[in-house]
């Protein structure tokens, strides 16, 4: 497949099974670089399948895709190509306990990337202030409050320099009150142009950053549009449906 230079990822008649359950159904899907996609349904509707899927944590059975120009197939060589370039934060924090908010961010690099341990801690430092939350660095995870946690998870993740990021419903795991301090994280990545998918119901969040907003329903894309299109006049009956349950 030729791969356009202008696209992050380019996801192509991608089908995926769990058994005899279709969870996937022929997704179409192409990401700009420095493009902004939050992709929105209901519970179970493969949202999260799909991104996990992007860095191969979940394998397809049918169709392709590409990030960054690479395919992921069973290349182990294409898969660490990938995983170097796609950071993930998942909707709860996968901190390690026993290590301080510094250690957790600066290990991924020593391990995967063979950095001295003073480059790591640097580089730590460096993305703990850009989440604002630099005070934090000799903490253990336990000491912080959820929305804390989950910015050193973001921290930890822009560490390895990815050029995509994947959000799976980051705020979902949080206290109302504790939402707000990691989107706006989030809005301050898109702002510098990170190309990100995230999967969320903050639709707040949507209309403010994304560029344009995918709706999943039973493991299909049923509508795609900029975000002003998708909320005040969308094309399609369930995208309505569900927009009136969200938003209510």
């Amino acid at each position: 497949m030729t791969v356009n230079d202008l696209n992050a990822i380019e996801v192509a008649a991608l089908d995926k099974w769990y058994g005899t359950f279709h969870v996937l159904k022929n997704i179409d899907l192409t990401v700009a670089t420095g493009e902004r996609i939050v992709v929105c349904g209901p519970s179970g509707s493969g949202k999260s399948t799909l991104i996990r899927c992007i860095n191969r944590l979940e394998e397809h059975q049918r169709g392709s895709i590409s990030v960054n120009g690479i395919e992921l197939g069973d290349s182990v060589k294409n898969l660490d190509a990938i995983r170097r370039e796609v950071g993930m934060v998942f909707q709860h924090f996968n901190l390690f306990p026993h290590l301080t908010v510094k250690e957790n961010c600066a290990l991924p690099q020593i391990l995967a990337r063979g950095k001295r341990r003073r480059d790591a801690e640097e580089m730590a430092m460096h993305f703990l202030a850009k989440v604002r939350i630099p005070e934090q660095a000799d903490k253990y995870p336990g000491q912080l409050s959820g929305g804390q946690q989950q910015r050193v998870a973001i921290a930890r993740a822009l560490c390895m320099t990815p050029k995509v990021m994947l959000f799976d419903e980051p705020t979902s795991a949080l206290d109302p009150e504790m939402v707000k301090e990691v989107l706006d994280t989030m809005v301050t990545l898109a702002e510098e142009g990170m190309t990100m998918i995230v999967v969320t119901h903050e639709m707040g969040f949507a209309r403010k950053v994304a560029d344009r907003v995918v709706f999943m329903e039973a493991g299909e894309v049923i509508e795609v549009n900029e975000p002003n299109a998708f909320f005040d006049a969308p094309s399609h009956d369930s995208t309505r449906r569900f927009l009136a349950t969200i938003m209510h």
